[in-house]
């Protein structure tokens, strides 16, 4: 129901000379006569950067507790987070088609122009007094939905994407920890309003995320090479995404299905870290944030890059099965031994961070990656993704409305415990499930004995 809002990016608005400030010639022909790995390194480093500069603007609020503060009954800050969401949820339905469709030749200035409207609905939330000011949260979650895919899609269909992409995920790990320390700096060291605070932390971030994307924009496109080992990337129009769902729809319900859940119990650790540490009792140390978000970053680079070894796109694809079934098995069991006092805060909170993350991060780039690798599927990773993202925050949002509005009484940290035990245990089941779909597929496929194909997809790597 959002796929037809009204909403319009006016990309002629950047001026000419602004557009052309963009290209700097000499870097541009470095990167593209630079060896691959040097390539993918800067590439990685940029998106990393890019990305994490975004949060600036999007995630410092949470960090915030508006102790006292309520809306019709609701905590205060319940209804910042479900406004935000809400906002970017419909962002990534309307990013279905907006990514998909996207040109190469408008991303940057597409990017620049997202994050200077979320920027100035942050100084709307500080100037326009509670609690009217909540819709500026919307405002402000609506345009960053679509930042990644458009800082992806300079990645993918690369022979090095697991890596590139690695980089650039764990930007939702580090980045989110480390700007709501810094939010929290600004509140309890420059002494900064906790309504002042989201758009003094964006402020802080200008700059970089202007270099950033000026760096961005000199990635030339993929090669011949890696066109030939990843599949050719394209614009999608509305036929040939329809015709995309309808070739994989089974198995596609399943991976959406488990990154629906996913997403919700990512995004219950990451809006609402701040209450969970509160109720653990570390609601007053600032760096907890990013105590243990640097560990799950290390692990997640290593273990994501790792894959970029995996020549076969089938067996990566496999291997990113097992890698999500592993991450969901890590936080079922550490919050079991949690609930048992057999871990500690820290270390509960830690694994299942990691676990969490080791099913969130692969669909929101190498999955999706290696699925239009393994069926040469003439596509784009992005506007899968956002298939998927589109009901995962429409997952995540439901979810928070039904804590705050259904009567349920439990802290949010006891309601992360239970909602962790539940959701685990169905998500392994239904990516066991799809495993054996996707193999299935590809060995018939192969044999070219399945009706209803077209070329493009008999055509397995």
């Amino acid at each position: 129901m959002f796929v037809n809002i009204p909403f319009t990016l006016d990309l002629h608005l950047c001026p000419k000379p602004f557009v052309t400030m963009l290209n700097i010639t000499w870097l541009r022909k470095r990167l593209q006569n630079a060896h691959h790995l040097t390539f993918s390194l800067y590439a990685a480093l940029v998106a990393f950067g890019t990305y994490s500069c975004m949060y600036a603007f999007r995630k410092p609020f949470t960090s915030g507790i508006f102790e006292g503060a309520t809306f019709l009954g609701i905590d205060y800050k319940i209804w910042l987070v479900i406004t935000q969401t809400i906002g970017y949820a419909c962002s990534k339905f309307y990013g279905i088609r907006f990514i998909a469709e996207m040109k190469g030749n408008r991303r940057a200035q597409s990017i620049l122009l997202l994050i200077a409207i979320s920027w100035l609905a942050l100084l709307g939330f500080a100037l326009v007094p509670a609690p009217y000011n909540i819709v500026f949260l919307f405002i402000n979650g609506f345009p960053l939905g679509m930042i990644w895919g458009l800082v992806f899609s300079y990645l993918e269909g690369r022979r090095s994407t697991e890596f590139m992409g690695a980089v650039l995920s764990i930007s939702f790990i580090f980045s989110s920890g480390f700007v709501k320390s810094v939010g929290k700096m600004t509140v309890v060291d420059w002494h900064v309003t906790e309504y002042w605070m989201p758009f003094v932390t964006g402020l802080i971030f200008v700059v970089p995320i202007v270099i950033f994307v000026v760096l961005l924009e000199q990635i030339p496109p993929p090669s011949a090479e890696d066109e030939r080992l990843r599949t050719r990337r394209a614009p999608m129009n509305k036929q040939e995404r329809k015709s995309f769902l309808q070739a994989f729809l089974p198995g596609l319900v399943l991976l959406i299905a488990s990154y629906v859940l996913l997403t919700v119990l990512r995004d219950m650790r990451d809006n609402f870290a701040a209450d969970i540490w509160k109720d653990l009792g570390y609601g007053s140390e600032a760096g907890i944030f990013t105590q243990t978000e640097i560990p799950i970053s290390i692990a997640i680079i290593l273990i994501m890059s790792l894959l970029v070894f995996v020549r076969n796109n089938f067996h990566a694809f496999m291997l990113n099965h097992i890698i999500v079934i592993s991450g969901f098995l890590i936080a079922l069991v550490s919050t079991l031994m949690f609930r048992q006092h057999r871990l500690d805060p820290v270390w509960w909170m830690t694994l299942t961070g990691l676990g969490l993350y080791m099913g969130y991060i692969p669909f929101n780039c190498i999955f999706f990656e290696r699925l239009i690798a393994v069926f040469r599927y003439v596509s784009n990773v992005g506007f899968i993704i956002y298939v998927a993202d589109s009901f995962g925050y429409l997952g995540s949002v439901t979810v928070m409305l039904f804590k705050n509005f259904s009567g349920v009484s439990l802290s949010w940290s006891q309601f992360f415990i239970d909602a962790v035990i539940s959701v685990s245990v169905t998500g392994i089941v239904m990516m066991i499930v799809a495993a054996w779909y996707f193999k299935k597929r590809y060995e018939s496929v192969n044999n070219r004995s399945t009706p209803g194909f077209s070329e493009e997809v008999r055509m397995a790597a």
